[in-house]
């Protein structure tokens, strides 16, 4: 078991990482962390002797002031530098900085020199250390106007704002799941490496990206098709774009009925993009689900009886719920990263059409069990 704590462990990529290294209970141990361990001694010694790895992730992205931002990330890297000669630590710390070391900014600076003072432990006290070089991070959660122009774009979009484009430049990109996974191998490997340059994944202009997003809020939010999707970048983005939407307020969606003397006829998916179509019945009183996807797409389109749909994003104890009667047709959509489960709670079967956007692979399922 590998007892693993986060600096940084409320924010963006720590939050994801946090929630990756639950599905591993066999494999990892969380040690929770505080940010206001940094200005208590005790505690942040106290966090150092739990972990044998730390991911080192608190920093300031974004500040009016350059020079608040530049100090504010020395402090941190030399407060946990503190703590580990303190408590004689020889503990695998993994390093978050970013490819804006080489660029002449305070914040890329704070980064390298951050780096090296934690290469500088490691030397001193034969702990390990690994320090990432990270591209461009986006998906879901991160925050508008602070993590990524991806997430300022999602969250303009989705609220009926209108995204501008500053500099049309190129991006080098990383899906912030990518991104989880580098760390884990380098928490797995248990090695010192001190450059560990983590590659894009996509790479795009500006004005591309906005173009992609543009075309999710018409086609998805507003109109209810599952766009073209052609490679894992769009399928990430799209993702990442559903988790920026009011879902609370959005769902359930109800479908256009055409009713004549022979009955009603229901269009329930239109969609740019393949995968598998099923067919339930449920009896009365019984709950299905009660699990989460890290990637896949899903529709639940209740055509018959009465259910409750409910959600909850994974760390947090707010739980959505959605009334559906098969009187009037409707569909809720499953964001990643939210456990969902669909409930009978009428007084005859249940008929759930469900679809999502690749075939069941048993032995890639990406589909993980939690109660909502």
């Amino acid at each position: 078991m590998i007892r693993v704590g986060i600096t940084g462990q409320a924010g963006f990529i720590g939050k994801h990482l946090y929630n990756m290294l639950g599905l591993f209970p066999d494999e990892f141990e969380r040690i929770e962390f505080e940010r206001t361990w940094f200005e208590e001694e005790k505690k942040l010694e106290e966090f150092v002797k739990n972990c044998d790895v730390i991911v080192h992730l608190a920093a300031m992205n974004r500040h009016h002031d350059p020079q608040v931002i530049y100090q504010t990330n020395i402090n941190l890297v030399e407060k946990l530098v503190a703590a580990l000669e303190r408590t004689e630590s020889k503990v695998h710390v993994i390093f978050s900085s970013s490819t804006q070391e080489e660029r002449d900014n305070l914040y890329g600076r704070s980064k390298k020199e951050g780096r090296d003072l934690m290469i500088q432990w490691a030397e001193d006290s034969g702990g390990k250390f690994s320090g990432m070089i990270i591209p461009n991070v986006f998906g879901p959660f991160g925050l508008p106007n602070y993590n990524s122009v991806v997430a300022t774009f999602c969250y303009k979009l989705t609220h009926n704002e209108t995204p501008k484009i500053e500099v049309d430049g190129d991006m080098k990109l990383i899906y912030v799941g990518e991104l989880v996974n580098e760390i884990l191998n380098e928490i797995r490997a248990g090695e010192s490496n001190h450059e560990v340059n983590v590659a894009h994944t996509a790479e795009c202009k500006v004005s591309e990206l906005l173009s992609l997003l543009e075309k999710y809020r018409s086609e998805y939010q507003d109109k209810g098709i599952i766009p073209s999707l052609n490679n894992r970048f769009e399928i990430n983005l799209f993702n990442t774009f559903r988790c920026y939407m009011d879902i609370e307020h959005h769902f359930p969606v109800k479908f256009t009925q055409h009713t004549d003397p022979r009955g009603a006829f229901v269009e329930v998916i239109r969609l740019n993009i393949g995968g598998q179509v099923s067919f339930s019945t449920t009896v009365p009183g019984i709950t299905r689900g009660n699990h989460f996807h890290t990637r896949k797409i899903e529709r639940f389109a209740v055509i018959k009886g009465k259910a409750l749909i409910q959600l909850r994003q994974i760390g947090t104890g707010k739980v959505m719920d959605f009334y559906l009667d098969g009187t009037e047709p409707a569909y809720v959509d499953m964001p990643v990263w939210y456990t969902h489960n669909i409930t009978n709670i009428g007084e005859e079967e249940l008929y759930t059409i469900f679809w999502i956007n690749e075939f069941f692979n048993p032995e890639d399922a990406d589909t993980y069990f939690e109660t909502v």
